[in-house]
């Protein structure tokens, strides 16, 4: 080590340099500062007006909107809603068919009208004729001097009219032969049903149908290109032989909106006959119940 290296290393260290003594404040100078004001503790308005800024005022009809929107539901009034939701458009269903039956009727021509109240009439007439029937027997079963013998005979009767209704036994008399010619294969099950309905309506008693017998149990269904009767498939022409009153049974057939309207929108053709005699022979046998037995003694 050199001696210039000794020296920088025995060398002390430079002491920071001295700052002036402060100078005491003169007597007579000193500083006059006002007394302290104890802080006041906030009151919850102050802390209510510094949370929340003013904003406009909300008017009553403000605060009644906000009140109902949005809707606060429970689960009883959404099912009262939804009830009610089904009675009006259950009403409204019912309006509006009835309206449509209305218009119908409005728009229809006069000698529809006219046609539309003698089939009236002519039900009435029927129901009425039944009715005098029924009081015939009841009278004649009062005064007969054998009344034993006049029950059978009504019994038997009944019997044969009974055997028709049913399709056991055949049948003659007046009526109509409705033919429908369907080279566009348009009709269906349902259209014949309704045609089977409206001469039932009509006071049909005994109906065939391509040679099947039509009875209170009858069914139609589609089937391919035709139609099955009872589950007889029978295909175009459709061949109606019915017995009844023909003076009642063409003009059911020919209302406005009936069967002849129907089936000739979906490019039918179809041709009513009257006839005084009209053969009904297709016959279906007898079906012997399984479980039901008379309850007579």
């Amino acid at each position: 080590m050199n001696e210039h290296e000794r020296d920088e290393t025995t060398r002390p260290a430079v002491s920071p340099p001295r700052t002036a003594p402060e100078a005491a404040p003169a007597p007579g100078l000193r500083r006059e500062l006002p007394a302290e004001v104890p802080a006041s503790a906030p009151t919850p308005a102050d802390e209510t007006l510094r949370r929340e800024p003013a904003g406009p005022e909300v008017t009553g009809r403000q605060r009644l909107i906000k009140g109902l929107w949005p809707p606060r539901l429970t689960r009883a009034q959404l099912i009262v809603a939804l009830l009610l939701f089904g009675l009006g458009f259950g009403l409204a269903v019912q309006v509006a068919s009835n309206s449509d039956s209305d218009s119908a009727l409005r728009g229809a021509r006069q000698e529809d009208l006219v046609r539309i109240l003698d089939e009236l009439d002519n039900r009435t007439e029927r129901l009425e004729d039944e009715k005098r029937g029924l009081e015939k027997q009841r009278d004649e079963l009062e005064n007969s001097s054998d009344q034993a013998e006049e029950a059978r005979r009504q019994t038997i009767e009944k019997e044969r009219q009974l055997g028709v209704l049913a399709g056991t036994v055949a049948a003659q008399g007046p009526g109509i032969t409705m033919t429908i010619e369907d080279t566009k294969g348009m009709v269906e099950a349902d259209m014949l049903l309704d045609a089977v309905q409206e001469l039932r309506a009509a006071g049909a008693e005994a109906i065939q149908v391509n040679g099947v017998r039509v009875v209170a149990s009858t069914y139609l269904t589609d089937s391919g290109s035709g139609v099955a009767v009872d589950g007889n498939k029978i295909a175009a022409p459709y061949r109606f032989k019915v017995i009844g009153k023909s003076q009642d049974l063409e003009p059911a057939l020919n209302i406005p909106g009936g069967v002849v309207q129907t089936l000739e929108k979906e490019q039918a053709t179809v041709t009513v006959e009257r006839s005084t005699k009209i053969v009904v022979d297709a016959l279906r046998a007898a079906e012997r119940p399984d479980y039901a037995r008379s309850s007579s003694r």
